[in-house]
């Protein structure tokens, strides 16, 4: 007997389609690759510029690296974390002090900024395309915005992506199921308590979505979860509050006295500073230190839509509004818009906003974090209008399977044409404004780079000029506030620097340490740049008579010696 075996028929195996990007999301990530690469070719190029401060978190991160000292607040004040110090100082550790692996880190936090937006984007309900605008929008980079995000001078580059985070935290929060829910409020927890000691610029954002946490899940806050979130919380906070006990020191009371200094700003300086300056500024859309007219249309725009993204919001949470998941995202929305205004009010009431409104407009820099609900009405009636609704998608959670649509309206002529032409309007007036927050925000960012080889070229005459300190075998100086830190860093420490006010009085020290090593030098010398009024006090003490001083020159700089 034989046994056959019947060949059974084979399976008709479907050749697999490699998976590819969708459009949108493909693009996204370009612009978003550009937005990073752009800001490496500035710092390439030492844009932004570099100044005294950021020296000194270099000199935080270089005492960390060498087991030396670790602050926990800024040099010569009792507020802003040194956060960004631990950050760079493996690679100070690695490759030595420079500006360029001072700024990597922050570089990277730029990144994780830009792919949390545009997770924020897609878990708010805004589809592809809108995540691809947001994304387009945060990788332009003007002069004020750059210095924001990629100057290591405390506090200000991990604002931003944190605020992402915990607005995507408080939305896997309010959908998840509970058992899911531990690890978020721990993370909650965590970030919040850090960012009260590096910068508390961000307390609205985390104030607003913790009530919204409340509001949503104060059942839970009363168990497990509230336990979970307060012991992380004083973790994360656990560097200022060991310090403020430790030494007796009031870190809010030391923000609060930051706001500004002197003789109290006049309000109608605080809201033209606040108000008209500090939007566009913020946001991107000025030139290199300054604002021309046409540039403060933004000033107009942002409150008008600040406004207008709340009521929206506010809709589409009350009572009676759409189902859970859509009340969940307009409720962060909410928050977002209700923490970015309590920046700006925060900053309004400040001396800084009338005293010193365009350098003081980088307490403004968190406004982003909100751009995901800031733009959301222009992107739904532009979409009304272009037909930009039918690449809307089913927005899908994998953490509670939930599906909705993200509020794809219709066209149809619902109260008659009189309806259809507001629509169209409306259309037509966010387009417009959508295209000026590009085109503004992209003149704005081709002015930074033409001045880019001025900076560059600044750079270089300051590398000159540790250069010739070394040659001169100088090791200890004096000089003014904006000298003394940067050349410090920029030498590893090989010439301490004392600071000197204009008049050759005893300036402000960061680190007195500094000033003993250069008092206890006889042949310490003096160091300021060409044509400044340091550099023209000590001109009047070159000559030829004893104890005069000898002048070496060097591009951009005056280095004087004493006579020995």
């Amino acid at each position: 007997m034989t046994a056959g075996v019947r060949e059974e028929p084979r399976e008709s195996v479907r050749p697999r389609t490699p998976r590819r990007l969708p459009l949108p999301t493909l693009l996204a990530l370009l612009v978003g690759f550009a937005g990073v690469g752009y800001r490496l070719a500035l710092l390439f190029a030492d844009v932004p510029p570099t100044n005294s401060d950021e020296a000194t978190m270099g000199l935080a991160a270089l005492h960390v690296a060498r087991g030396d000292g670790f602050p926990v607040w800024f040099y010569g004040q009792a507020y802003m974390g040194t956060l960004e110090a631990y950050l760079a100082a493996p690679l100070v550790a690695l490759a030595g002090p420079s500006v360029l692996v001072l700024r990597l880190p922050t570089l990277a936090l730029y990144a994780l900024f830009l792919l949390l937006s545009w997770r924020l984007t897609r878990r708010l309900g805004g589809d592809r395309w809108y995540a691809l605008l947001v994304v387009a929008v945060l990788a332009l980079g003007s002069d004020r915005v750059v210095k924001n995000q990629l100057i290591a001078g405390g506090g200000y580059p991990e604002l931003n992506p944190a605020g992402a985070a915990l607005a995507l935290l408080t939305v896997g929060l309010c959908v998840t199921g509970a058992g899911a829910r531990l690890p978020r409020w721990a993370a909650w927890g965590l970030v919040s308590g850090v960012l009260l000691w590096v910068d508390p610029l961000i307390l609205p954002y985390v104030l607003t979505l913790g009530v919204l946490l409340v509001a949503w899940r104060w059942r839970e806050l009363a168990g497990r979860a509230g336990v979970v979130l307060a012991g992380t919380l004083l973790l994360g906070a656990a560097p200022m509050l060991a310090d403020s006990i430790r030494h007796g020191r009031n870190p809010v009371a030391a923000v609060l006295a930051a706001g500004g200094t002197g003789a109290p700003a006049d309000w109608a300086d605080r809201l033209h500073g606040a108000l008209v300056l500090g939007p566009p500024l913020a946001m991107g859309f000025c030139s290199p230190g300054r604002c021309a007219t046409w540039q403060l249309w933004w000033a107009v725009a942002f409150p008008v839509l600040l406004v207008l993204a709340a009521l929206t919001a506010w809709h589409a949470l009350r009572p009676g509004g759409p189902g859970s998941a859509e009340r969940v995202s307009a409720g962060v929305r909410l928050a977002l818009l209700g923490g970015a205004a309590g920046v700006l009010g925060a900053y309004a009431v400040s001396n800084a906003a009338g005293q010193t409104p365009i350098e003081s407009s980088r307490y403004l820099s968190c406004l982003a974090v909100a751009v995901p609900a800031l733009f959301w009405p222009l992107w739904q009636a532009a979409r009304r209008l272009t037909g930009l609704r039918k690449f809307a998608e089913v927005a899908v959670s994998e953490e509670s399977g939930y599906r909705h649509l993200p509020e794809v309206e219709s066209i149809k002529a619902t109260g008659g044409r009189a309806a259809g032409r507001r629509a169209r309007v409306a259309g037509a007036g966010a387009l417009a404004v959508l295209a000026g927050v590009l085109g503004t925000g992209a003149a704005a960012t081709v002015d930074v780079v033409r001045t880019a080889p001025a900076v560059h070229a600044e750079a270089d005459r300051h590398r000159s000029l540790v250069d010739t300190l070394g040659a001169l075998d100088v090791r200890n100086v004096r000089g003014g506030y904006w000298t003394c830190n940067r050349l410090t860093y920029a030498t590893g420490e090989n010439v301490l620097c004392a600071v000197v006010d204009d008049d050759l009085s005893p300036g402000f020290d960061r680190l007195p340490a500094y000033r003993r090593e250069v008092a206890a030098d006889p042949d310490a010398a003096w160091v300021a740049p060409a044509g400044s009024p340091l550099a023209a006090r000590l001109d009047e003490r070159v000559g030829a008579e004893s104890g005069a001083l000898d002048v070496a020159t060097v591009a951009g700089w005056r280095i004087y010696l004493p006579r020995r």
